[in-house]
């Protein structure tokens, strides 16, 4: 969802292109927010802004009479994520001691009203003396966050811009009472990390990996198929078409223009998310977790024999800054189950190379998903590029993908 280069202002030092262009004309005088300050501001639009699409979960979806149903074992098993941070200490020893049940929906509640649950806002009022869940809406954070665990299983500390790849976000969705059968079994069939970010738009359902939002910095092809030419050309297709935000998206290549509401509550918090998502570094494989020697002879393979560097080059290990791909060349494609190509869905009808720091964290690998590891990327390369790999230099640059 993201882009940038970079630029230097006269009178500061070097800042994402797409951070300069917002504040270069007013850093120098001293006025109007510091790069700092646009990139908390992002956080806190990342982390907790709805853009007023509780009119869509709300009013359409009627989503707060199904969370009022949950509790919170059920939410944590379908891929939701508590902050273990926003909890107060009365509630971890609850929690702890199991004086607080994880099988009430109150909980849930009681959750929400502490602001929690990740990518999930929701206003409880109380009705008759009862907790009552009136309105609800969902944040960036939903999809592109997750948390450590390190409390207990889907309960820990924010890890921002990691994609949630337990998160069912069509079962969710699904669970909608004003949604038709039809509609719900195709929600129903994406499975855990997958979405489809066009399916309402265009009726063809072939859904995608969530993708990571860290490691952004430098590429000027943010999603998959290098549409638009910032982040925010994503984040506002995504607050306005998906989210279902107060404001307008329109994008004449694929016939797609929409408008939510009479007010804009998205435009203004466009800058600051960009800055913040382009502060997300990639994460580094934790300690232990790849062969250093076999890693070592791996990008030997990476840049010789395995012919990755060909377009996984510079800095940001893709060559996407420069250009597109047919669909020819992506190793995802044919979609599985003949579904139509994703990228002939898209603006660009290609694709770009994807970046691969991080790559580490998040499988299953390509736009689909159709690779479950990267032993399985590895195969897929060797066996279709015909490069005639040995299974030790196979093995050795899966170590290699592993330190990145």
């Amino acid at each position: 969802m993201f882009t940038r280069t970079t630029g230097r202002s006269r009178c500061s030092g070097p800042l994402p292109l797409a951070v300069f262009l917002l504040v270069a004309a007013v850093a120098c005088s001293g006025e109007g927010p510091s790069s700092a300050d646009l990139i908390k501001e992002g956080k806190q639009t990342f982390r907790h802004e709805t853009f007023g699409d509780e009119t869509k979960w709300t009013d359409a979806l009627r989503m707060n009479e199904v969370i009022s149903t949950v509790d919170p074992a059920t939410a944590l098993g379908i891929g939701l994520k508590v902050d273990s941070e926003a909890l107060p200490p009365e509630v971890v020893t609850g929690i702890q001691n199991g004086s607080i049940s994880l099988t009430d929906p109150a909980t849930t509640l009681a959750l929400l009203k502490l602001d929690a649950i990740l990518g999930v806002k929701g206003t409880v009022t109380s009705v008759n003396g009862k907790d009552t869940l009136s309105r609800v809406g969902i944040t960036c954070a939903l999809c592109h966050s997750t948390v450590d665990d390190s409390f207990a299983p889907g309960v820990g500390k924010r890890l921002d811009g990691w994609p949630n790849r337990t998160l069912d976000v069509g079962a969710i969705v699904a669970l909608s009472p004003a949604l038709d059968a039809a509609t719900k079994a195709v929600f129903n069939g994406w499975g855990r990390g997958r979405y489809d970010p066009r399916f309402n738009q265009d009726g063809k359902n072939g859904p995608q990996v969530i993708p990571p939002a860290y490691g952004l910095q430098g590429l000027q092809a943010i999603t998959v198929t290098g549409d638009g030419a910032d982040i925010a050309y994503w984040n506002r297709y995504v607050a306005v078409t998906q989210m279902g935000g107060h404001g307008s998206f329109s994008e004449p290549r694929t016939g797609v223009s929409v408008t939510n509401g009479t007010d804009d509550l998205v435009s203004s918090k466009l800058p600051g998310l960009q800055a913040y998502q382009l502060s997300i570094p990639a994460p580094a494989p934790p300690p232990g977790s790849f062969d250093s020697a076999a890693a070592a002879r791996g990008k030997g393979v990476f840049e010789g024999a395995g012919r990755c560097s060909s377009c996984h080059s510079g800095p940001e290990l893709t060559d996407a800054n420069t250009r597109l791909h047919p669909p020819s060349d992506a190793m995802g494609e044919p979609e599985p189950a003949g579904v139509p190509s994703y990228a002939s869905r898209s603006a660009t009808k290609q694709y770009r190379t994807a970046p691969l720091k991080g790559v580490w964290q998040h499988p299953p690998y390509f736009h689909n998903g159709t690779a479950a590891t990267l032993e399985e990327v590895v195969k897929t390369y060797d066996d279709r590029r015909a490069l005639g790999l040995t299974s030790a230099q196979r093995a050795d640059l899966v170590q290699y993908l592993k330190s990145l």
